[in-house]
């Protein structure tokens, strides 16, 4: 496999069509090297428009278009602050460290941090840590974020998280449950007030923990 022609198409007929054109956007999908955030035995699947497993087998990276629209929604900016709940495979994290100051990603399973943080070291990102511990309800001990994503799905979106970003900041997160859920990204206003903007519909898994909304208090 031409591992170039490869990612050129990934672009192109998959990214692009999800409408995804902001060209520094694309342009870090060119650079920031997917095949290197997949497990050996997949690498040639690593452009394909497919939800590959994660070490273990129970957890999957995300759509490659998924990741790119993320991306673009959160318009990432040099001088902020990024969380990451839901490690993965450690590529979302390296995407946004190419565009943020820093990076932080928290995983709860053990295995696939390793594997995220293997994989950012071999690919000499310096601006990207990763954290063993529980995201469900976001990871203050560095907060507040100037942008937070959820790469796991969440049932409801818990307010403890949301106190979490600065005034101005954006998470993004995929809410609700089968058959499909919605993007959203949130964006603090002030306070206490919050804009949600719903911009496209996927399903992804959700994550460990997460709160269920019989559990929830505001």
């Amino acid at each position: 496999m031409n591992i170039e022609n490869a990612r050129f198409n990934m672009i192109e007929q998959q990214i692009r069509p999800w409408d995804v054109l902001d060209l520094d956007v694309l342009g870090l999908l060119a650079i920031v090297k997917r095949e290197n955030y997949v497990l050996p035995e997949h690498r040639d699947l690593a452009f394909a428009d497919l939800e590959l497993p994660l070490p273990g087998g129970s957890s999957k990276m995300l759509f490659p278009r998924v990741e790119a629209r993320v991306l673009q929604e959160l318009a990432v900016k040099k001088h902020e602050n990024v969380l990451v709940i839901g490690a993965g495979s450690g590529y979302l994290a390296a995407l946004f460290a190419h565009r943020a100051q820093h990076v932080t990603a928290v995983d709860i399973d053990p295995t696939i941090a390793k594997f995220a943080a293997d994989n950012l070291r071999n690919d000499g990102v310096t601006n990207a840590e990763v954290v063993l511990g529980d995201g469900s309800l976001g990871w203050p001990d560095k907060a507040p974020y100037d942008v937070i994503c959820v790469a796991g799905g969440l049932p409801v979106v818990p307010q403890q998280m949301l106190e979490q970003l600065k005034i101005g900041g954006r998470l993004s997160a995929f809410v609700g449950g089968r058959p499909v859920m919605k993007a959203q990204i949130i964006t603090r206003i002030d306070d206490k007030q919050y804009r949600v903007a719903d911009v496209f519909e996927t399903y992804v898994n959700h994550l460990v923990n997460a709160i269920e909304p019989s559990r929830f208090k505001f």
